[in-house]
């Protein structure tokens, strides 16, 4: 693979890049990403701790703009070293590039996460699997996308559907972390990259009208190798939830703050100043100190391991994430069993994801038979009902598709892309619990 072409400005569908404008077409990108209505919906979607209370614990919106933050560090940091590299890049591209791609992916990798967080991926795949005779007119592959529901794949067919937001194929490019489909035989889970899949059969084609334009290099039937700035996009999400929720949990009272300066001190080393820390009584500042300090050591530790392994990456032979094999891989690994153990499992969090197993299948239960009922024209109030609530360009849709994989899609776009709020407070009303 080479940097030209991975950079490419094009749109999907256009041959060249449109009439110039102040702002580069990846700054575009981050523009339409942060004002479309996906991204405004992350203010109510789950990170960690559902429903928060707490003005300082995280949602999916602050989530993504830190994480975006931390991918235009690393990407302006590994783009200055490239085009020192690579001088036939500097006549088009510039640091501000990079880090723009790397910055406009990390904004919208959470896009396709549906309510209640990992929780609500798990409720809406058990609900086409507790129902087989759903599997009617599937094919494999189109059944296998129902019963393993994927955030990273949603995400993409949100950018991608219907022209979405027409996006550079450089930045869908870097968003898409698993660049295969979600059956396919050649799948080697060794290969970070295999690990999930980022698109679904409805946007198999268009994914491989991206690979081909950025001329990713093919890695099985319907797979390819990654775009190489998605392993920036998926060190800055490592780095911010691994150091975030930490201090979310800090806050909350789940991990003492002692402790939490034990975890983060093989990272901060001989910066960690335990005097000036006591000195200061805010709790929020110090966390934000140390958040500081530890985010920018992490930074420096992915550029240099990107930078170390970018002929790997270019020929497809290195295929890790970033931070597994950094030098910090230990300490996040610690933060890491830690956050599973006392702030993932936490009581509260516990149960709104039990709640979210309950209002989730129940939505999917009521539209799906509603969708159906509207595709094939029965006269039934209690459908017509339901389907009134579905937005109007489902409803149409709807009337349009003949397909059943199609038909489950739609309701699955709907009902994924409620935020937690609105999905409860919709499960309570149509059963009738409120009004």
């Amino acid at each position: 693979m080479n940097w030209t072409q991975l950079l490419s400005s094009n749109r999907i569908g256009q041959s060249q890049t449109g009439a110039e404008s102040s702002r580069s077409v990846f700054e575009q990108d981050y523009d339409r990403i942060i004002f479309s209505h996906p991204f405004r919906r992350l203010q109510d979607k789950t990170q960690v701790h559902p429903l928060p209370e707490d003005d300082f614990v995280h949602t999916r919106l602050t989530h993504s703009l830190e994480v975006s933050s931390v991918g235009r560090s690393l990407g302006k940091r590994v783009g200055e070293v490239l085009l020192e590299r690579h001088p036939e890049l500097n006549e088009k591209y510039s640091l501000f590039d990079f880090g723009a791609v790397v910055a406009a992916a990390s904004l919208a990798h959470d896009l396709g996460n549906p309510p209640f967080g990992h929780a609500g991926e798990e409720a809406l795949s058990e609900y086409f699997r507790k129902r087989p005779v759903l599997r009617a007119e599937l094919t494999d592959i189109q059944w296998h996308d129902l019963i393993a529901f994927e955030g990273n794949a949603q995400g993409f067919r949100i950018l991608s559907q219907g022209g979405g937001l027409r996006l550079s194929l450089a930045t869908l490019g870097a968003f898409t972390k698993y660049p295969c489909l979600s059956l396919f035989p050649e799948r080697n889970t060794g290969r970070k990259s295999q690990k999930k899949y980022g698109f679904y059969d409805s946007e198999r084609n268009v994914f491989a009208e991206v690979a081909h334009s950025l001329q990713l290099m093919p890695a099985g039937n319907d797979a390819w190798l990654r775009h190489p700035l998605a392993f920036l996009v998926e060190a800055a999400d490592d780095i911010c939830y691994s150091i975030i929720d930490l201090e979310d949990g800090c806050n909350l009272g789940l991990i003492p703050f002692s402790e939490t300066v034990e975890l983060l001190e093989p990272i901060l080393r001989d910066k960690l100043d335990r005097g000036k820390l006591q000195r200061e009584e805010s709790l929020s500042r110090k966390l934000g100190t140390l958040r500081a300090m530890a985010i920018g050591e992490l930074i420096t530790d992915v550029t240099n391991v990107f930078l170390e392994n970018e002929n790997g990456i270019l020929d497809g032979s290195f295929d890790r994430a970033l931070t597994d094999i950094g030098s910090f891989r230990i300490a996040l690994a610690e933060i890491g069993k830690h956050s599973v153990e006392r702030i993932y499992r936490a009581r509260h969090v516990v149960e709104i994801e039990a709640a979210g197993h309950k209002v989730l299948p129940g939505l999917l239960d009521e539209f799906v038979q509603a969708a159906v009922a509207t595709q094939q024209q029965e006269k039934s109030r209690k459908y017509h009902n339901l389907a009134m609530l579905l937005p109007a360009e489902t409803r149409a849709g709807l009337r349009e598709v003949t397909d059943r994989y199609a038909l489950y899609r739609m309701v699955i776009d709907f009902v994924s892309g409620l935020t937690d709020k609105h999905a409860l407070n919709l499960h309570r009303k149509i059963n009738g619990m409120a009004f």
